[in-house]
């Protein structure tokens, strides 16, 4: 079983005194047959507790505040993740059996999100084109990997056109983006033919030059296999996700599984810096500005306090009835 050593630090440097900054990190490896986490330490600028919980879609979530002022927030995680092979798929099931073994799947809920599709401008050209690519021979399988072949030769992987907030209409008008674009395309065009499709963040450890997203933070997607399960497609490389990709935290899309985001009080001027280091003694990859999966940008909050729609709605009612009295 191979292990992976990782050390991932997340820099915020702020161009005045931030305070009360609360943050969400998913930062916790996904345990199961497939992967282990055998050792873990994080560690954040002034030593905050870090409350954990589960989600929704099973990702282990921490959160913490950390309340004086400060000019630099640092989160440092360190993991060493042992990973087992997984076997692909076998084609030994009919065709139309298994596009049938799909269909309930729209009305169970573990599976309802991830059949929700997104509209966007050429949502009719990419459900044309989904369809053309479909053969009426193919397995789920078959196709899925068709699909993640079309990403990959169709879309050009350029940092920096994209961001976390470049919408769908954009990536396929500029068919261009990096590894979060193709994963968000590539679950698109798969709940299009009604097979559950989700998105995964992680990073991907080989030692292949050359491969797209290496030592850095990575995504790619998972389509849902009649007797079988998830399967990891990764449209960046033209792969199958298995052994080399460390999970961090499934979801719908991006924001479900940012690594790290939060707000806080103060200049709106600050600076992300990340790095990502592999086996204590190779630095493969630091950017001042990151396109590879992009953290979500700390927004800088008014100096009230945010409040959410039942307080919103209960000040509003407090005021109609002394405006009445």
């Amino acid at each position: 079983m191979p292990e992976f050593e990782i050390q991932h630090i997340t820099r915020y440097v702020y161009d005045a005194p931030a305070r009360d900054s609360a943050n969400q990190i998913i930062l916790f490896p996904i345990k199961d047959e497939y992967q282990d986490v055998l050792k873990q330490e994080i560690t954040v600028t002034g030593n905050p507790i870090i409350d954990r919980h589960i989600d929704y879609y099973g990702n282990e979530v921490g959160s913490f505040t950390y309340a004086l002022p400060h000019t630099e927030l640092v989160i440092k995680s360190k993991i060493l993740v042992s990973t087992k092979h997984r076997p692909f798929p076998i084609n030994d099931i009919f065709p139309a059996q298994q596009w049938e073994d799909l269909k309930p799947l729209q009305y169970m809920v573990p599976y309802i999100d991830f059949l929700r599709q997104e509209y966007f401008e050429g949502a009719d050209e990419l459900k044309q084109l989904v369809e053309d690519l479909k053969g009426t021979a193919d397995t789920p399988y078959q196709v899925a990997l068709r699909f993640c072949e079309y990403v990959y030769k169709n879309f050009n992987y350029i940092k920096g056109v994209t961001s976390v907030e470049t919408t769908l209409t954009e990536i396929w008008k500029l068919k261009a983006g990096v590894c979060q674009d193709f994963a968000h395309i590539l679950t698109e065009m798969l709940r299009l033919i009604r097979i559950p499709a989700r998105y995964v963040s992680g990073y991907i450890c080989t030692d292949k030059n050359g491969m797209r997203g290496e030592g850095a933070t990575h995504a790619w997607a998972e389509a849902y296999i009649p007797d079988y399960g998830w399967l990891g497609i990764d449209p960046t490389n033209n792969i199958i996700a298995n052994e080399n990709h460390i999970r961090l935290a499934v979801g719908r899309n991006f924001m479900d599984c940012s690594p790290v985001k939060g707000v806080y009080k103060g200049s709106s001027g600050h600076r992300l810096e990340v790095s990502v280091v592999m086996d204590d003694d190779k630095v493969i990859v630091k950017e001042d500005v990151v396109t590879e999966v992009p953290y979500a940008v700390i927004k800088p909050a008014v100096d009230h306090v945010a409040k959410n729609s039942y307080q919103r709605h209960l000040e509003m009612i407090q005021m109609q009835q002394q405006q009445q009295q």
